[in-house]
């Protein structure tokens, strides 16, 4: 099944853009995934056992480098890549 999910991250400490950037930049590294990033949030489709575990394992290693952050998801049941519209 393929899933869209739009994710807005909240670092809770001084360097906040270079842990926001990262955590993009390693997303954008798994071949599985489609990533679109824009001033307001970033979009991750693809198919959802892949989405999921690869948002966890890139959660964890967010979670354990950066001791306070908010992550904000919304995940849909659809693929809503643009070109699909």
């Amino acid at each position: 099944m393929q899933v869209s999910v739009e994710m807005s991250l909240y670092p809770l400490a001084d360097n906040y853009l270079d842990t926001i950037k990262d955590f993009i930049e390693r997303l954008n590294q798994h071949s599985e995934l489609t990533v679109l990033t824009n001033t307001m949030s970033t979009q991750v489709f693809g198919e959802m056992q892949d989405v999921m575990r690869i948002l966890g394992e890139e959660m964890e290693l967010l979670f354990q480098n950066v001791p306070s952050n908010v992550l904000v998801c919304k995940f849909i049941n659809k693929d809503l890549r643009p070109e699909n519209a």
